[in-house]
């Protein structure tokens, strides 16, 4: 039950931050959108520069079938993104990962901009998974804000030297990493099954 309890405590401690967090990721995201919107070139070379690709090609390499789909989704996500973007970075200079994925964040908001119809209608069901997915980042990104607050100002953590306050701030990030990892699986099932079942479903095909 601890174990349930702790990032929940560690939350409600910083609410306030955590919400901060939360607003800094899904807006860095909407403004990604607004930008494919008004300058439509932008969102046609990032996309065309995505499906190109080594990500285009892994989408295509594994779209065939939805549990490789799902499993490669989640492996994306928690290595490629939030561990090598959020928290390689900032384990090393504080609060690092926040700027890196904000910069990708309002890239992928770009590249998934609703530009036409289609787009539009595939964000009835997509729309979910990027409220999952995007919650479990922020729940990595409020890890790694914590760790920098910590090393950087000790007494946050009621730590006496720098070294003390990083093992405590490392140790917050770990355990937001147990609802996050729970998300980012969550997400993955539940994308696959909206490619392959509500997608369709949507557009009538």
């Amino acid at each position: 039950m601890n174990r349930l309890r702790r990032p929940f405590q560690i939350i409600r401690a910083d609410l306030r931050a955590y919400l901060l967090i939360n607003a800094l990721v899904y807006g860095a995201f909407l403004l990604g959108l607004v930008l494919a919107l008004i300058f439509p070139d932008l969102h046609a070379a990032r996309t065309s520069s995505f499906v190109d690709g080594d990500q285009g090609a892994l989408v295509d390499t594994v779209i065939g079938n939805p549990w490789t789909f799902g499993a490669t989704i989640f492996l994306v996500n928690v290595f490629a993104t939030a561990l090598l973007l959020i928290v390689l970075p900032s384990l090393v200079i504080p609060f690092a990962g926040l700027i890196v994925f904000v910069i990708k964040t309002i890239d992928i908001g770009i590249i998934l901009a609703p530009v036409d119809r289609t787009s539009a209608l595939i964000y009835i069901p997509h729309s979910l998974t990027i409220l999952i997915e995007f919650q479990a980042y922020a729940l990595v990104m409020f890890g790694a804000y914590l760790l920098g607050r910590s090393w950087l100002r000790p007494a946050t953590v009621d730590a006496t030297t720098r070294r003390q306050a990083y093992a405590r701030g490392l140790s917050r990030l770990g355990w937001l990493w147990l609802p996050a990892l729970a998300l980012f699986v969550i997400g993955a099932v539940y994308e696959a099954v909206e490619i392959y079942f509500l997608v369709p479903l949507v557009l009538g095909t």
